[in-house]
């Protein structure tokens, strides 16, 4: 109980028994300096106390119980209002208790009289919420929205993770990065990536805030550059890939995945593409905010040119062999990883691409300069590092980042760089997070 706060009657009878043994055993003098401390605990005169620190302290019944001041036609008025506004709080009833009385009287739906009128505008906010717990044991509430399908989505997807020693390609894991800068608040962009599992194979694409519009023509710009098919997703538990709509769009592909997800709040249940969040992500853009269509634009032709450099040009790593062992009565983990290859040399060498698919990604391969290719890469970084951001005053038309319908990619995969803008002052430096490329670890 706060100091600042009046004592009630069951309280105020609890604090007293308490004092009285210490009042009975106590001299003159102390009996004096006790009743000032209770006089300014509870508010009660000293004559009072003295007159209590005698008694037994239990609480007398009336002699006569006070009348009921609202009677039923009160109540009955009260539960019609209270239904018809959907039994809102007594705090928010109250006050507009005549102006609902007078709106259904109008309706038929009760007879307003005088005298009600004017209990109806003297009653207290205590007592209606007093009525109003009573009438709410057998009045149901409305529904105020639509039961959430998602957890019906999310106990239809099993938990799982892929095993780190898959041989076939197209077992996924999915993940959003987010390029919100120093806050979340408003329409950000964010990278879907996809990779694969054993053959390190990965895929990128930039949208616009979280919608199904965005997220639907993601999934179509990985999936046009795909050269195999998809086998199975493994995203995280995020709203934005289990819901009815992402399902529905992935049931109509000729060739339907399976989906997996996994664990709450375990990150190395997706840790492939965690880390290559970093790598392939953050390394090149860092924790900067994007939120434009002209950034989301600039991202997706950026990577393009990333699919291509990182497919084929970059080795990666493959876990090939753990070997476990007690040390010191502590397990001690070796890994043991194969050649560093392409994920493009991986993915021929596992036989899932078509013969002319093949030939057609060697062609591209073999056309494409990697020195000039980096070169386009860090060009279009500091081209959109240089865009502006987003106006507080306008709202991004989101439409503008889809491909038009009928125009999906298609192999070769990788447009033209659009147009560079003004060159930037003279001076100024690369971020530093923008390190060369290494080769890295599949596993």
């Amino acid at each position: 109980m706060a100091q600042t706060e009046q004592m009630t009657l069951q309280e105020r009878r609890k604090y007293l028994r308490i004092m009285q043994d210490a009042y009975q055993r106590a001299n003159r003098t102390e009996r004096g300096r006790l009743l000032d401390t209770m006089e300014t605990a509870t508010e009660l005169s000293r004559k009072r106390l003295i007159r209590l620190m005698g008694s037994d302290l239990k609480r007398k019944p009336r002699q006569r119980e006070r009348g009921k001041t609202y009677r039923r036609e009160v109540d009955q008025a009260l539960r019609v209002i209270a239904e018809s506004s959907d039994f809102i709080c007594a705090e928010r009833l109250t006050p507009n208790l005549v102006a609902a009385a007078e709106q259904l009287a109008r309706h038929g739906e009760l007879h307003l009289t005088e005298p009600l009128r004017q209990q109806l505008a003297a009653i207290s906010v205590s007592t209606v919420k007093r009525r109003l717990a009573v009438f709410r044991q057998d009045e149901p509430q409305l529904r105020r929205r639509a039961p959430r399908p998602r957890a019906g989505v999310i106990q239809s997807i099993p938990m799982r993770r892929i095993p780190w020693d898959e041989r076939a390609p197209g077992h996924f894991e999915v993940d959003l990065v987010h390029h919100a800068g120093a806050s979340a608040d408003g329409q950000y962009v964010h990278t879907l990536q996809m990779v694969d599992v054993a053959s390190g194979w990965s895929e990128r694409a930039a949208v616009l805030g979280r919608a199904y519009l965005v997220m639907a023509d993601g999934f179509r710009r990985a999936q046009s550059r795909l050269p195999f098919p998809v086998l199975e997703l493994h995203p995280d538990n995020g709203s934005e890939f289990l819901n009815e709509l992402i399902l529905a769009f992935w049931q109509k592909q000729p060739q339907t995945p399976r989906f997996s997800r996994s664990r709450p709040y375990q990150k190395n249940d997706n840790r492939f593409v965690e880390q290559k969040n970093q790598s392939l992500v953050r390394v090149y853009f860092g924790d900067g905010r994007l939120d434009t269509v002209a950034h989301t634009n600039r991202l997706n032709a950026l990577y393009d040119r990333l699919w291509l450099y990182n497919n084929f040009f970059q080795p990666v790593l493959r876990l090939a062999q753990k070997d476990t062992r007690q040390v010191d009565g502590q397990l001690v983990i070796k890994r043991r990883f194969d050649q560093p290859r392409t994920p493009f040399e991986r993915v021929c060498a596992a036989g899932v691409l078509a013969p002319d698919r093949q030939a057609t990604l060697e062609q591209l391969r073999q056309q494409t300069n990697p020195r000039q290719l980096r070169q386009e890469i860090y060009d279009l970084i500091d081209q959109l590092m240089s865009l502006p951001a987003a106006r507080a005053d306008k709202t991004e038309p989101v439409r503008q980042t889809l491909l038009p319908a009928g125009r999906w990619l298609t192999l070769p995969c990788w447009r033209p760089a659009p147009d560079p803008p003004p060159a930037a002052p003279r001076g100024a430096r690369r971020p530093a997070s923008r390190v060369q490329a290494q080769p890295e670890a599949a596993g």
